[in-house]
């Protein structure tokens, strides 16, 4: 690696670390034990959804076109979405416009290359995973014990904050590849199922 290289990675490696650090730690991260805190976690995870896109690699079967848009899907949680869609707005990841779309149970996953699964579809984890992993699909929970049912990344609160872990095995298996930069930042990355 030459040296623009080197301080290329290591620029973007901090831009990611600040990004997440400054996600978890916005004031009242500690989150409040009212309405605000669950505003506030959908806007963190929000956040973090876009951040994390931006260190996956699909295969390019993924995007039938240079122009096709990276698209996150969400099932089951529609004020998540609607940030989601806000913090979206006239932004990249890996030089892809996003898209956001709500998804309702049974819905198809054409096009979807993330797949944001709230708690309230706890249920239907099993049945859409199995689907994800036949077209490439990243799944992102918010759900104790998410890993197991073959989410690669889950959502957790730790010490009132939001943080999240890996799944390594299920990324596999979904034919993603996550940066080594992102498991840096990830409270706990598992290489089989946890």
């Amino acid at each position: 690696m030459d040296g623009h290289s080197a301080r290329s990675w290591r620029t973007r490696a901090l831009m990611l670390t600040a990004l997440i650090a400054s996600a978890a730690s916005w004031p009242g991260t500690v989150l409040p034990a009212d309405n605000d805190q669950a505003n506030l976690e959908h806007r963190v995870k929000a956040a973090f959804l876009y951040k994390i896109a931006g260190y996956v690699e699909w295969p390019s079967s993924s995007f039938p076109r240079p122009d096709t848009p990276l698209t996150i899907g969400v099932v089951a949680a529609d004020p998540l979405a609607a940030e989601l869609s806000q913090v979206v707005t006239n932004r990249t990841a890996n030089n892809r416009p996003i898209t956001v779309k709500r998804l309702k149970g049974g819905e198809p996953l054409d096009g979807i290359h993330v797949l944001f699964v709230g708690r309230a579809a706890n249920a239907q984890l099993p049945n859409l995973v199995s689907k994800t992993q036949q077209r490439s699909i990243l799944v992102v929970t918010e759900s104790d014990g998410a890993l197991a049912y073959g989410s690669a990344i889950n959502f957790i609160l730790s010490e009132g904050r939001v943080r999240f872990e890996i799944s390594l095995e299920s990324a596999r298996k979904s034919g993603v590849k996550l940066s080594s930069r992102l498991l840096a930042v990830a409270e706990q990355v598992y290489s089989g199922t946890p």
